[in-house]
């Protein structure tokens, strides 16, 4: 007798596959302070741009640091308005989710943020634009070490280039 043509009686096919393979009972309650969880940000996000930065000085940003991106943002016709900074030091346990359920974040950069800092469920380089769940993701250095290397503007710059459709 083979391995390939075993016949067990339907008595003792029951008792080894005594539980479900969907738990139909798994009724979770939802937490309300999760689902009404606000984020504070900078901006007002009329085009659902979001920037993250992990920042221990600053609420949002450090002067220095704020008026180097706004003079990204000038470059690509955006200001304030249009997008929504975020610093991760400041807002505790947040996610890519609670990102694309509250902002509605279309174009999410992370400055300084890795994508697993987020809870993303995936990994890339900087400066690789990265499309996920309706979103695109870009992924630069800490905003500090962007103002002094011109390199690494230059390479930003393509990207947002690419992004904008400048």
């Amino acid at each position: 007798m083979s391995l390939d043509n075993i016949q067990l009686h339907p008595i003792v096919l029951q008792g080894l596959f005594t539980d479900s393979l969907i738990d139909f009972d798994n009724h979770q309650p939802i937490n309300q302070k999760e689902t009404n969880k606000t984020i504070a940000t900078l901006g007002n996000n009329k085009q659902y741009i979001l920037i993250v930065v992990a920042s221990e000085e600053a609420i949002y940003l450090p002067d220095d640091q704020l008026n180097f991106l706004l003079g990204v943002l000038s470059a690509c016709n955006l200001s304030m308005e249009d997008v929504a900074i975020c610093n991760i030091k400041k807002n505790k346990n947040i996610s890519y989710k609670t990102f694309e359920e509250t902002l509605k974040s279309e174009k999410i950069f992370l400055f300084g943020v890795s994508p697993a800092e987020i809870s993303l469920p995936l990994e890339f380089p900087d400066y690789q634009i990265q499309r996920f769940n309706n979103q695109v993701y870009l992924s630069a250095p800490i905003l500090s070490k962007l103002q002094t290397d011109k390199a690494e503007k230059t390479i930003l710059w393509n990207c947002l280039k690419q992004i904008f459709s400048i």
